[in-house]
């Protein structure tokens, strides 16, 4: 990577760590999942991801896990737009990799299930095999690594153009709703508004409080599923998430919502708990992933390290 490349990317993250008042709530999803993943992860993987995270991130991965999203990274990074999502086709409520995970071009492997295989494969790369001449940024890819698991585990995932987005109605962003006295549309509902609504009215507005009581709520059940990841014989399994995803996408997200829905009570507390089981299922999977991927004895070379902000 050359030099202005990587002071621009520096100074992306300085800026972004220096305005967390102005972040939508989406960003506090990710913040959230990867929060959650720090709780989780072990003392050696701790110390591995802090080796690759820039200075500006203070030793927080939570800190940079909405750095894709941002406006100058879309824009510098075009190409990882279409990973940000995978288009699940009108009022079909599973999940196909062959046929979702394409983008406009009918390109296979183009969508954000391929691209958590593909970042995996790069870390473990990077932190195992270090014979050879290396050519990836370890610190690009657990960014975009910890921000992809979070997209796919959030329910519908509406988030522009996520998974289960059908085709039809943009992923929700189509379908306008009344989220009580605020008119929107289903794609806001499910990325920012959920989770705004509970901060402001049973955490002080306090993501911190939030985080807790969702770690502290697990319940057996989002256990079991979070050890999924056992039966699908790879470090990351996002096709099972995708199709988990998608499946909660018609059974809570488009069900009783069409367009000029009024959602009040009713909706949004039946959905909260599918949103927090989402964010601590996310953050426990991806701990379980980080933990997989540096569980090696091997060390990194430093020649193999990315940029340091």
């Amino acid at each position: 990577m050359d030099y202005v490349k990587v002071k621009w990317i520096v100074e992306v993250l300085i800026l972004f760590q220096l305005i967390p008042a102005i972040l939508c709530w989406g960003d506090a999803g990710h913040f959230a999942t990867c929060k959650i993943a720090e709780t989780y992860i072990t003392e050696a993987t701790a110390n591995a991801v802090k080796e690759l995270l820039p200075v500006s991130a203070n030793g927080e991965l939570a800190a940079v896990c909405s750095w894709p999203d941002l406006p100058a990274i879309r824009k510098g990074y075009s190409w990882s737009r279409e990973l940000h999502f995978a288009d699940t086709p009108d009022y079909k409520c599973t999940y196909d990799y062959r046929r979702d995970c394409r983008n406009a071009a009918n390109l296979e492997n183009r969508c954000v299930v391929a691209a958590i295989y593909n970042y995996t494969l790069q870390l473990e790369s990077g932190y195992r095999h270090y014979g050879a001449e290396f050519k990836y940024n370890l610190t690009e890819a657990l960014m975009f690594l910890s921000h992809f698991v979070g997209d796919l585990h959030q329910v519908q995932l509406l988030h522009s153009l996520y998974i289960s987005d059908f085709l039809g109605d943009l992923g929700g962003n189509r379908v306008m709703v009344h989220w009580f006295n605020e008119t929107t549309n289903l794609h806001r509902v499910w990325d920012d508004a959920i989770i705004d609504t509970a901060l402001e009215r049973y955490y002080g507005s306090n993501l911190t409080v939030m985080i807790e009581a969702i770690t502290s709520n697990m319940t057996d059940d989002w256990l079991r599923e979070i050890n999924l990841s056992e039966a699908c014989h790879h470090s990351a399994c996002p096709n099972q998430y995708a199709a988990e995803s998608v499946s909660y996408a018609c059974e809570y997200a488009y069900k009783n919502a069409t367009n000029e829905t009024q959602l009040n009570d009713d909706y949004f507390h039946s959905r909260l708990p599918i949103v927090e089981k989402r964010l601590a299922q996310g953050g426990m999977r991806l701990a379980t992933l980080l933990d997989q991927i540096f569980g090696a004895k091997l060390r990194m070379r430093k020649s193999y390290l990315p940029f340091k902000a």
